[in-house]
C-alpha cells in the first residue's frame, strides 16, 4: 500500500467509523497538522490544502518548514547482529551503509 503523499510529505490516515470520515495528519512533523474528508477525493484535497496552508504560514512567519529527515540514522543492535550484518554486507560486496540502506528500502516497500 502506498502512502498518501504531496510535495514530498506523507500522511497517516485512519477511518473514523463513528463520524464516518477519513482523518489524517501529516507525518514526520513536530507541528500537528490534521485534516479530514468524507471521501478519498475530499481527503486528498484536504491534505493538499492543509500542507499548502502550513507552508504558507511558515513563509509568513519567516520559519523554515520542517522537511524530510536528514538521512542519518543511528540505531543500536546486539553485537551478534552487528557482526552478522557486516558479514552479509561483505558477502554482497557492499559497505554496511549500502547494504543497510538496501535492506531497509526493501522492508519499507514490502
Amino acid at each position: 500500500m502506498k502512502p498518501l503523499t504531496y510535495k514530498g510529505y506523507s500522511a497517516i490516515v485512519e477511518f473514523d467509523s463513528e463520524d464516518e470520515i477519513f482523518v489524517g495528519r501529516i507525518a514526520g512533523l513536530n507541528d500537528v497538522i490534521g485534516f479530514h474528508g468524507e471521501s478519498v477525493a475530499e481527503l486528498k484535497t484536504a491534505f493538499a490544502e492543509a500542507l499548502d496552508d502550513y507552508l504558507e504560514t511558515c513563509a509568513a512567519l519567516g520559519k523554515a518548514p520542517e522537511k524530510a529527515y536528514s538521512g542519518n540514522v543511528m540505531i543500536r543492535v546486539r553485537p551478534e547482529l552487528h557482526s552478522a550484518m557486516v558479514r552479509a554486507a561483505e558477502i554482497a560486496g557492499k559497505s554496511l551503509n549500502q547494504w543497510g540502506e538496501e535492506v531497509m528500502e526493501k522492508a519499507v516497500r514490502a
